[in-house]
């Protein structure tokens, strides 16, 4: 290696390795508050593993032209939308997307991953399947919006104590 690019690259792995993971509770830990799917409604998991590779590119997620989150490594959120036709995309140094429809009450998953492109690393998409995904978001952290913590609901009293 030449010694101008020895110090690039050591920079590089270094900004990945301190800015690569996502940060936040588990899955575990709000698995328990994340709403019920309302009728007519799907459910799109977005989550990223951990990887030092590509770590420090993290580029937002749009969904339908609309930003949803980010590919976080080490993270996950979830977007529920009405049943129909997506396409999820990211831009780095080119746009990567997929297209997939959701139907109501269906649950997606999908992975980003970094992936070699000419200049940069490129942020790309896959379905996974439920069995696969569930497993993998056990390491996960949540990189969403606020979850409203549930609450339990206290039992009526009975007709006669009212």
């Amino acid at each position: 290696m030449t010694k101008t690019i020895r110090p690039l690259l050591a920079i590089t792995l270094l900004a990945a390795v301190l800015t690569g993971c996502a940060s936040g509770p588990k899955y575990a830990e709000v698995a328990d508050a994340i709403p019920a799917i309302k009728p007519g409604q799907g459910r799109i998991y977005f989550m990223r593993s951990t990887s030092v590779f590509g770590g420090a590119l993290q580029p937002e997620i749009q969904l339908n032209n609309h930003v949803v989150g980010k590919s976080q490594p080490g993270g996950f959120f979830f977007v529920d939308r009405p049943a129909g036709p997506y396409r999820a995309k990211t831009s780095t140094e080119t746009v990567m997307a997929l297209d997939f429809s959701l139907y109501p009450g269906e649950v997606k998953y999908v992975r980003t991953e970094a992936a070699f492109g000419l200049l940069l690393a490129r942020i790309g998409f896959s379905l996974l399947d439920a069995s696969i995904a569930e497993e993998e978001l056990q390491d996960l952290s949540y990189t969403g919006r606020p979850i409203a913590p549930v609450t339990p609901v206290a039992p009526m009293a009975p007709a006669a104590a009212r």
